[in-house]
């Protein structure tokens, strides 16, 4: 809210009130006709308020002068005391003393509180025209195809779905420590358990103050972004993708910044030809240390380029007292470079390269972290783990029509270093492709049609599959913020 300039007419009001005040006050008093030569106490009281009011007169008319000549000069309104403030400032000091404006402790922040409700609700509906896991239905994931013939037949099915639709909300509050940001979100796309599910399912709930942030966010590994304009959920599998629950330190923090934190560690293993040996019930993970994570982002005019690394410890015990000790362990490490570039006005492309070994849980869509290799004839133990080595690629380009239509359009591979110990039909290798068209016909209003394209390559048997999905898409957002 600005301030508005006091009005001489307001000034002079209340000079005419107090003075008929006054008036009234002396009027009053017969003691004032018995003896002039010596004033009672309530005469001489009323004296000393008339001083007093006089003295706040001279002190109005003085403001009003000083704002005409700030006036003259150009000095701006949003600078000036205001008649309110002046009165107020006045109330809470001696009868006759100078208005002082009240101190502001060291301690009090500057600037304003805010809090944010914000979301979208979605609809996705489309028609798949081959196979994929009935759990993924509304996604194209590389890793959920057939591995081999007619796994999830028959080809062709219809599909509707609102599980992208999301709620959340952020707040912001300035401190002596820095500023205190808060965000809690959560959408309605089962994983895990839930796969398939319609249900909620938490994505952020985390606070930062400072330089230093805690809960569940986005990864310090990956970069946000960098995802495409997309409209299918799951989008390109060959880029780190991953919210976990982490403490982080951001030393800097700018056009130039530096994250390092330390996350929730977890991986998964592929028995593979060793699934029935009963060696491998007893055989249990083991997690002794956090992941330790970190990035660092350089942000210019034309875009920005984020550089970031992970290295992770994992274990496994053998639980069972026998003649074979299986326990191990194995450690993952990993690199990403990411960059989103501004190519004129209209144009903005998205590039991501992912390596490392045992860091599939990080990727968008892989298959697991850790691989069984066989050792030598006659060796104990006759198998052993190991992280398993990956490259991940994308490059997108979302491009602007006009104010009202957008598109996207790219491509995305993940390809995995198989251990020997691995099935002929373990996942090898994923591609992803997609294009779209979109158009926003008011504020806050999406709808957009979306070709999506998937194929998966087996290990060492020579099968592939693919999938298509041809889908359309409306989005209403909304979002609400009051400021205190």
């Amino acid at each position: 809210m600005t301030n508005q300039r006091p009005k001489p007419v307001m000034v002079g009001g209340f000079t005419l009130i107090l003075t008929a005040f006054l008036l009234l006050s002396l009027l009053s008093l017969p003691t004032l006709a018995q003896d002039p030569q010596k004033p009672t106490p309530e005469v001489q009281q009323l004296k000393d308020r008339l001083q007093q009011l006089e003295q706040t007169v001279e002190q109005l008319k003085a403001q009003i002068h000083s704002i005409d000549e700030a006036k003259k000069s150009g000095v701006a309104a949003g600078e000036q005391i205001s008649a309110p403030a002046a009165s107020a400032s006045m109330t809470s000091a001696p009868m006759g003393a100078a208005p002082t404006a009240a101190p502001r402790s060291p301690d009090t922040p500057a600037g304003e509180s805010s809090f944010t409700i914000y979301g979208f609700a979605m609809l996705d509906a489309g028609y798949q025209f081959k196979q994929a896991d009935p759990n993924w239905f509304d996604t194209v994931r590389p890793v959920k195809l057939p591995a081999f013939r007619d796994q999830f037949a028959p080809d062709g099915n219809f599909f509707t779905s609102v599980r992208q639709s999301r709620f959340g909300a952020k707040s912001s509050t300035p401190t002596k420590y820095g500023e205190l940001k808060t965000i809690f979100e959560f959408e309605l796309f089962g994983t895990g358990v839930d796969a398939g599910q319609t249900t909620f399912r938490l994505r952020h709930a985390y606070g930062e103050l400072g330089q230093f942030g805690a809960g569940q966010n986005w990864s310090n590994f990956v970069d946000p972004d960098v995802f495409p304009s997309t409209n299918e959920y799951w989008g390109p599998n060959g880029i780190a993708w991953y919210r976990n629950v982490q403490f982080r330190w951001m030393p800097i923090k700018g056009r130039n910044s530096v994250t390092i934190g330390v996350e929730r560690p977890g991986a998964s293993a592929d028995i593979g030809k060793a699934a029935d040996r009963i060696e491998l019930q007893g055989v249990k993970p083991r997690f002794p240390l956090p992941d330790l994570t970190g990035n660092v982002r350089f942000t210019r005019d034309w875009g920005h380029v984020q550089i970031a690394g992970v290295l992770r410890h994992m274990k496994w015990e053998d639980t069972v007292a026998d003649n074979v000790d299986l326990s191990g362990s194995a450690t993952g490490a990993g690199i990403g470079i990411t960059s989103v570039l501004k190519f004129g006005e209209n144009n903005t492309g998205k590039f991501s390269f992912v390596y490392g070994n045992g860091i599939q849980n990080y990727m968008n869509d892989a298959p697991v972290d850790v691989g069984v290799e066989r050792t030598q004839a006659g060796a104990n133990p006759p198998i052993r783990g190991v992280a398993l080595p990956l490259t991940g690629v994308m490059a997108y380009l979302d491009h602007k029509w006009s104010e009202r239509w957008a598109s996207s359009i790219g491509y995305s591979m993940i390809n995995i270093s198989n251990s020997n110990g691995q099935t002929p039909d373990a996942f090898r290798r994923g591609h992803y492709g997609s294009g779209n068209i979109l158009f926003f016909p008011v504020s806050n209003v999406m709808l957009g049609s979306e070709l999506i394209w998937g194929r998966r390559e087996n290990f060492l048997d020579g099968f592939s599959s693919e999938d298509v999905h041809l889908q359309f898409s409306f989005k209403y957002n909304f979002s609400k913020e009051f400021k205190f």
